[in-house]
């Protein structure tokens, strides 16, 4: 399990890195990956200090990169 969550982790930077910040539901759409996965490669990201999650318009979760 651990191998699918790192590699799904490097697919959403990949994503990221590639075309901007953006929402949960675009990266599963664009990436290919399960909301489950998702969700959890964004915790592996964000446990690492990759990754901003910010609110936007009080409902929307908009993910981007540290740089």
């Amino acid at each position: 399990m651990t191998d699918t969550i790192g590699q799904s982790a490097g697919k959403i930077w990949q994503f990221l890195n590639d075309n901007g910040a953006t929402s949960v539901s675009k990266i599963s759409t664009e990436t290919g990956l399960n909301k489950n996965d998702v969700q959890r490669a964004l915790g592996w990201l964000a446990r690492e200090d990759k990754i901003s999650i910010e609110l936007k318009n009080g409902r929307t979760e908009s993910i981007s990169l540290i740089e």
